[in-house]
This record gives structure tokens, C-alpha cells and sequence, in this order.
């Protein structure tokens, strides 16, 4: 009977066994193209996480509708923001490969001698392929850092998903660790903190600072996603760290997807809703974005822009995600020097 394992080399004689960091993010087409967008797209809808449907009733929808129909319509919109906000390609990709750099830099000016790379849940480079690489350069012990700051089901755990899957084909596997969470951490909410105040010396300050975090349906958190309240502590975190008041800010969430009630308030229906009642001006961010993205870029800064001008809004100012700044690859550097402790990371 045939192992399902393939073989391993074993590294060679007095080569050292090496501590790697893997960044994990979303993921991203190859391309602004429909048919990279549908590959993508085929990877994404068809998780169990992402989409808790039955599959025998959810694939006919996929397949026979979404991946026939979507693919083009977002192509066009990855477009709008393909080489945007700095990037070069992808906005996401570009950026995660910037964090995964300056991560790799500002540890070793630490004194920690890590391996650090990174990977997309869905797209490329993919998740078995970056483990794969880092085992090839000896990393025998690998913590796995979701660059999602809030911990969700259909993120973090579908990232947990992943390794899994990976760890059943390997016959050796290194010694894992999860990083689940981040979004009360102090570095994170203080790199937050700085991008607004950087925001608001540039540009001034606006009525009401948004915080529009990324939606999910509404049964996640009554079947006991912590998603939502680790958004909210966020917020609170944030504001406090700001001085605003209760009414100097919002929280609300974006990307609603199909025909069920999401986490609300939702974003673009209350910018309208304020634009209408006499709000003129806003400030908005994603803090549960590390980097910006379609999700940012399009819809946020395009279409959400031009609902709140058309009703009526005057002043609508994008606050850019942490992307690379200073402060949080800082940050970064402390959440996964927290996680690592016990593991050798000396030369």
C-alpha cells in the first residue's frame, strides 16, 4: 500500500534547525483579469468557513451563478486599484511582502535570528507552498501570525484550517504555534492611533471619525464568533487612545455579501444616512485591514465616497491602512516576540 507521505530529505549534517515566522493574509488574484479573479474567487467561496452552507445547496449558486457572473464585474474593480496607494500589483500582496521584509529587518536588529515569510489563504503564493519553503531551509519550529487582528471563524480559523490540511501531508512536522489575536494589543492600537493623527495634522479633522471594520452575518456571532466584540473593543481602545467621545466616532461594518442579515450598523447605508441629516464632513478607516486592498480602496475610498458626496456629504477623507508603517511593523515585532518566547531564536 502506497504512503500518502512523500519523502523527506533530512538536512544535512550540522546544519542548524532554524525558527520561522509565517505572515498569513486573505489572499489576492494573480491578476485584474476575470480569469484570475474566478480562480480566486473558486478557492475563497468553496470554504466551509466562509460560507457555512450546505455544499449540495451552495455549489449550484457558486458555480452556476457567482463564478459566471461575479468575475467580471470585480476584475473591473481590482483594476481601479491594481498598482494603487504606492503598491506595485496588488495593493494586499504588495504590502504583505513589505511587512514580511521590514518584519524580517526589525527582528534582526532585535537580536532574533528567525526565518520570515509569508503566504495568502487563497491565491499565491499559497499557504503549502511557504511552509514547504521554510522547511526546506531547516525551520523545524513555525508560528503562524493571521494578519487579522480580530479573531474570526472565517479568517483566523480558516488560516488554522490550512496548516492543518498542509501538516497531514508531511511526514515530519516542525513544531507549530498560532498567534489568534491582536486586537487589544497596545503596539497595534497605538500604530492605529498614529495613523489618524498623521491623517488629521495633514488634512485637519472631520465631524465624525469612521471605523468600518469588514462584515460577517450576524448567525456567526450568536453561534459564538468572538468577531464582533473584539471589533467593538478595538473601537473602544482607539477612541480612548484619541480622546474622542461616544459622539466623535463610529463603528460600522462592510462588505455585506448576499441576502442575510449581517453585523450592522452597515457602512455605506449610515454614511448616506448622516450625509442626509446634515453631516458634512467624515474621516474613515479599516482597522481590521492591516493593508489595503479592494475592500479599502474600492470600496471604501470609490463607492462609499460617492454615496456619502451624492447625499449630500461635503468632506469625505480615507484614512490608508497600516500598510508599512513605522509603527506597526513595530508592533508587529512585539506581538511575535511574545509568541516566540521559550523558542530559540539566537544565532
Amino acid at each position: 500500500m502506497l504512503s500518502r507521505f512523500a519523502p523527506e530529505p533530512k538536512l544535512p549534517a550540522g546544519q542548524p534547525e532554524r525558527t520561522a515566522v509565517l505572515l498569513c493574509n486573505l489572499g489576492t488574484p494573480d491578476e485584474a483579469t476575470p480569469a484570475a479573479v474566478r480562480r480566486y474567487l473558486a478557492q475563497f467561496l468553496a470554504d466551509d468557513r466562509v460560507v457555512e452552507l450546505p455544499k449540495l445547496a451552495w455549489w449550484p449558486i457558486l458555480h452556476g451563478i457567482i463564478l459566471r457572473i461575479r468575475p467580471k464585474a470585480s476584475a473591473a474593480k481590482y483594476a481601479t486599484v491594481w498598482n494603487q496607494g504606492g503598491a506595485t500589483g496588488s495593493p494586499l500582496l504588495y504590502f504583505t511582502q513589505r511587512q514580511a521584509t521590514l518584519l524580517q529587518g526589525w527582528m534582526g536588529e532585535a537580536g532574533s535570528n528567525v526565518l520570515v515569510s509569508y503566504a495568502m489563504r487563497y491565491g499565491n503564493p499559497s499557504m503549502a507552498s511557504q511552509l514547504n519553503a521554510l522547511k526546506a531551509q531547516g525551520a523545524t519550529r513555525i508560528l503562524i501570525v493571521p494578519l487579522y487582528p480580530q479573531y474570526s471563524g472565517t479568517t483566523t480559523a480558516s488560516v488554522c484550517d490550512a496548516v492543518y490540511d498542509w501538516a497531514k501531508t508531511q511526514r515530519h512536522i516542525p513544531e507549530l504555534r498560532f498567534v489568534q489575536r491582536y486586537h487589544d494589543h497596545p503596539g497595534y492600537i497605538e500604530a492605529l492611533a498614529q495613523t489618524v493623527e498623521k491623517h488629521w495634522r495633514e488634512n485637519g479633522r472631520a465631524q465624525k471619525l469612521f471605523l468600518s471594520f469588514h462584515g460577517v452575518p450576524e448567525r456567526t456571532y450568536t453561534l459564538g464568533d468572538p468577531y464582533r466584540d473584539e471589533c467593538y473593543a478595538t473601537g473602544r481602545l482607539l477612541a480612548q487612545r484619541l480622546g474622542l467621545s461616544e459622539e466623535q466616532y463610529i463603528l460600522t461594518f462592510q462588505s455585506r455579501f448576499g441576502k442575510a442579515k449581517w453585523l450592522q450598523p452597515y457602512t455605506e447605508p449610515t454614511l448616506i444616512d448622516m450625509a442626509k441629516n446634515g453631516l458634512e464632513s467624515v474621516d474613515i478607516m479599516c482597522p481590521g485591514f492591516t493593508s489595503d486592498c479592494i475592500e479599502t480602496l474600492e470600496e471604501i475610498n470609490q463607492e462609499a465616497r460617492e454615496a456619502f458626496v451624492h447625499a449630500g456629504g461635503k468632506d469625505y477623507r480615507f484614512i490608508p491602512c497600516l500598510n508599512d508603517h513605522n509603527a506597526w511593523i513595530g508592533a508587529l515585532r512585539d506581538i511575535t516576540q511574545q509568541h516566540l518566547q521559550g523558542w530559540p531564536t539566537q544565532p
